[in-house]
């Protein structure tokens, strides 16, 4: 997955619409968030549930200058749950 929010960076290599079509992205509720000091850029843990079809996932976000963990709780986020673990 390629992210950026450089207008500079070039797009990312092109995929086919089959490949689209695999990507299954949820809404969610972050139901925890707290800080993750061990990771290389600042961010947040955050445990995310997606109700009883998926669960509840773990992720981590680099938006520590945007939100608190206070604000986060009860957010709803659209995510990808088919990617593996990393």
């Amino acid at each position: 997955m390629h992210l950026t929010h450089d207008p500079d960076a070039p797009a990312a290599e092109e995929i086919g619409f089959d490949n689209f079509l695999k990507v299954d992205i949820r809404l969610g509720s972050i139901v925890e968030a707290e800080p993750f000091p061990e990771a290389r850029n600042p961010s947040f843990k955050l445990r995310i549930d997606f109700g009883p079809g998926v669960g509840v996932r773990r992720s981590a976000a680099q938006i520590t200058t945007l939100y608190t963990t206070s604000e986060l709780a009860g957010s709803r986020v659209m995510a990808v749950v088919n990617f593996p673990p990393r």
